[in-house]
């Protein structure tokens, strides 16, 4: 019974991808640096927690909001993926609703009090970003219930856009980079929206959520991908004008990887086939985030 909690709770936090947020938020953070000064490691240890604690809530938040719908799960194709033991603990009852609230209520406050270690104005920048972000999410999870336009999608993911902002405002101000940074990572998270929504349509179907592939169909949530890829090659493009060779070089592969999943994605449009093309973007995340990252350190 205990192997089997500890599993369910390595599935609501998806665990397996943990070291993805921090990468991301810290990536935000070396920018910072490079504007602002004031490297220091213990500071970088603080915003890995920040980063980690804060999403794994975010996580929980997901669930907690769509514990009845996600009952209605009929593929469990993109839950094999998210969640290593391929199970959600919520909606089959391996962890109750109290518990899950419990937990991410323990999570916020974690959170909440290493962001007040930080100086002003800089905490109050990450709880203002943080409360926007759960907000959000929440509006995100009920909005697709009814909507008639993708609004909860467009503004959904501004939450996700907003994190690798808030590494950056744990030393920095908002500023032009801000501007830049949100320009660069918004696209690539709408075009990421839409892969998952194109692999979890049969599921959106069931739940009767109005998902980019059930509003559009699977050749409109192929064109929103693309269409939005392409805007991110040139926000990105923008964005890089500031940054060395490293990070040139990270953001170049990372396109040319986002180039091929989109070639085959149009090759064979079908929604099992777009599972094995969010590695690509997920990889993707990760060269930016660690371009970045070494970038300022080399």
């Amino acid at each position: 019974m205990i192997k089997e909690q500890i599993k369910a709770y390595i599935d609501l936090l998806r665990l397996h991808f943990f070291f993805a947020w921090p990468l991301l938020f810290c990536a935000g953070l070396f920018l910072g640096f490079a504007n602002y000064g004031g490297f220091d490691w213990v500071l970088v240890l603080k915003a890995v927690f920040i980063a980690l604690f804060g999403f794994e809530a975010g996580f929980i938040l997901n669930d907690y909001v769509d514990r009845d719908l996600d009952k209605k799960d009929v593929d469990q194709s993109l839950t094999n993926y998210w969640r290593v033991f391929n199970t959600r603990p919520l909606s089959t009852g391996l962890i109750t609703s109290k518990q899950a609230l419990g937990l991410f209520f323990f999570l916020v406050a974690l959170t909440t009090i290493l962001i007040l270690t930080l100086p002003y104005p800089h905490s109050l920048y990450l709880l203002i970003i943080m409360i926007y972000a759960y907000g959000m999410e929440v509006f995100y999870q009920l909005h697709k219930r009814k909507q008639h336009f993708p609004i909860a999608q467009l503004l959904g993911r501004t939450d996700f856009t907003l994190f690798p902002i808030a590494g950056y405002l744990v030393v920095g101000h908002p500023d032009w980079t801000v501007f830049l940074i949100f320009l660069f990572f918004y696209p690539f998270a709408i075009a990421h929206l839409g892969l998952n929504d194109l692999a979890d349509v049969e599921n959106d179907k069931a739940r009767n959520l109005k998902a980019v592939t059930v509003m559009y169909g699977i050749k409109g949530t192929l064109l929103w991908i693309t269409l939005f890829t392409i805007i991110h090659f040139g926000t990105a493009s923008l964005f890089l004008f500031n940054w060395g060779i490293i990070a040139i070089g990270g953001f170049l592969i990372g396109f040319i990887l986002l180039g091929i999943a989109n070639i085959l994605l149009w090759k064979k449009p079908q929604p099992q086939k777009s599972l094995r093309i969010l590695p690509f973007f997920h990889i993707t995340m990760l060269i930016y985030s660690l371009s970045l990252i070494f970038d300022f350190l080399w």
